[in-house]
């Protein structure tokens, strides 16, 4: 159809959008181990009705062994055509209060043009963006189309090997557009080349049998907490960079980060310095990082003066695409090892992680993106990367070796505050985005 026509009609198809956006935010779909089943299993059901109000047949609810169920969806190709897999996800971060948030995280509400709610960025602003494209053709686009929709990519996803043990999913797909990327900031149409994947464990350290008094045995007998405490900042060298030797890294030559963008939107306090050394493109996205994301440890509340006996943190490893994961995960675990102090003994549990990635560029897949892109956006389109980690596209790489992909999306790197309090979604961004995927079916139709 006209390029107009189809902007037209997205518009005009906007607020049913929203209004199921609002609907679809408020559900608490958590699917970390601890939070209940129901409302994840309420999102995967809305989500197959989504598929079917945009006028998708025969929306399946596949059960996946140890996770939350898939959405999957199969539209022929007509004659000729080629067959574009969707993938998005409808689980979700949690959103405790004290992150920050300003307002009930599942009670969602518009301002100033933003749906603010926990997931309205991601992802399920990615499982929108596909059904607003395929309702645009009433459910019959000029391309074959798969529809597979993930309820657990946030805590470990399941759906990697339930796909490599059902490879008839994406037999025969010759593209993969994933729904989970976005742009850095909304207007600026952007296609995600590469991301890092992640490797993790578990450290405890242990150094008494119970707590004891700090001023009878304090200078002798190690404590636990600060042996673990060297251990973490044994992670990092004195610029900031990762110190675990022999891990995967190189240099982006494209476009770089602007740093007062990013310290905007990272929050990052006044005076505060930037950590790592190279580009700030380089650092986020080509080279490895890791962070202690949770501590297990006597509260300040309550403390008393004594001597820790046992101390526990998760970690986590953001690894540059190229990497492999498990030659990843045994430098990590090597390397705590090798830094604890005072002979500590040093439990390293689940030790886990996730493929990065990097697309081949410069497809007839690639090539016909980048056109619907301009477009509708109505300005050249930039390669990004991203820091992030999408677990099931290393798995996809494997079983089609010969399919393009296209990283896109609507949310935006530097305001969504995706994972963050206060998430939100730009209406506008994912209108141009619903239109850009419209447009790319029929480009890629010919």
């Amino acid at each position: 159809m006209p390029l107009d026509d189809l902007k037209t009609r997205t518009a005009a198809m906007m607020p049913w959008i929203t209004e199921e956006l609002l609907a679809f935010t408020a559900i608490p779909s958590i699917a970390f181990p601890g939070y209940p089943p129901g409302p994840v299993l309420e999102a995967a059901e809305k989500t197959a009705d989504l598929f079917r109000a945009a006028g998708v047949e025969d929306v399946r609810i596949l059960p996946v062994e140890g996770g939350y169920p898939a959405i999957y969806a199969d539209i022929p190709a007509p004659p000729g055509a080629p067959t574009v897999l969707l993938y998005a996800h409808y689980d979700i971060q949690p959103a405790p209060m004290e992150q920050g948030w300003t307002a009930d995280p599942f009670t969602p509400f518009v301002r100033d043009g933003r749906i603010y709610g926990r997931g309205a960025a991601d992802d399920k602003s990615g499982v929108m963006m596909h059904v607003g494209a395929l309702k645009l053709f009433g459910g019959k686009p000029p391309v074959g189309v798969r529809v597979l929709i993930e309820g657990e990519e946030e805590t470990g996803s399941s759906l990697g090997p339930f796909v490599q043990e059902n490879p008839w999913i994406v037999d025969g797909v010759d593209a993969f557009i994933i729904g989970d990327g976005g742009n850095s900031a909304a207007g600026r149409p952007e296609i995600n080349i590469a991301l890092r994947g992640v490797a993790g464990c578990t450290v405890t350290v242990r150094s008494l049998n119970s707590m004891v008094h700090s001023g009878g045995f304090g200078g002798g007998a190690p404590d636990a907490m600060m042996a673990l405490a060297r251990i973490l900042s044994g992670l990092l060298d004195e610029q900031g960079d990762v110190a675990i030797a022999g891990l995967t890294r190189w240099e982006w030559e494209g476009e770089d980060v602007g740093e007062d963008d990013y310290r905007l939107a990272a929050g990052v306090r006044p005076g505060v310095q930037l950590i790592g050394t190279g580009s700030l493109a380089t650092r986020l996205w080509t080279r490895p990082s890791v962070t202690a994301i949770g501590i297990d440890a006597p509260p300040v509340a309550g403390a008393s003066n004594s001597l820790v006996p046992e101390a526990r943190a998760k970690i986590s490893l953001r690894i540059a695409p190229g990497s492999d994961v498990e030659e990843s995960q045994r430098l990590l675990v090597d390397h705590i090892r090798a830094i604890a102090p005072w002979g500590v003994e040093v439990e390293i549990t689940d030790i886990g992680g996730g493929a990065a990635f990097r697309a081949p560029a410069g497809g007839a897949i690639d090539t016909a993106a980048r056109t619907a892109m301009h477009e509708v956006f109505g300005t050249p389109v930039a390669s990004t990367a991203s820091g992030g980690s999408i677990p099931l596209l290393g798995a996809l790489q494997q079983l089609v070796p010969t399919a393009e992909f296209v990283v896109w999306g609507a949310q935006e790197g530097q305001y969504s505050s995706v994972h963050g309090p206060d998430e939100s979604q730009d209406l506008a961004e994912l209108e141009r985005m619903i239109a850009a995927e419209a447009r790319f079916f029929e480009v890629l139709a010919g």
